[in-house]
């Protein structure tokens, strides 16, 4: 079903656009979420709590994600290496947003026709 915003000639600049395209996808919330509940994590503790995430699609969206300023990669150099991935502050400010989201999401139910 296309959206009546689809043609709207500002979403290239649309603050809100720009936003949901950092955090959208399937499991980019649940990474920054996980992160935000766990402090910071090693690749397969995160892989392992996100049930059904393959590690290529994990690793792809923890590398937009670092990137684009929401995730911070820490490399130790130990034998073996040890890598760790925590939420960067601009990530953790986007948590009362996401919560209030939460809340508006429970108190209107499901959108109707969605299953």
């Amino acid at each position: 079903m296309s959206s009546q915003h689809d043609n709207c000639p500002c979403m290239e600049t649309c603050p809100l656009n720009r936003a949901l395209t950092l955090i959208g996808g399937k499991w980019k919330m649940q990474i920054l979420c996980s992160l935000h509940n766990n402090g910071p994590t090693r690749y397969n503790h995160l892989r392992r709590s996100l049930d059904g995430i393959s590690s290529t699609v994990l690793a792809s969206a923890l590398r937009e994600l670092e990137e684009d300023g929401l995730v911070i990669r820490r490399e130790y150099l130990e034998v073996p290496v040890r890598v760790e991935y925590e939420a960067s502050a601009r990530s953790e400010a986007l948590i009362p947003i996401l919560d209030a989201l939460g809340e508006w999401a429970t108190a209107f139910g499901a959108i109707p026709g969605s299953h």
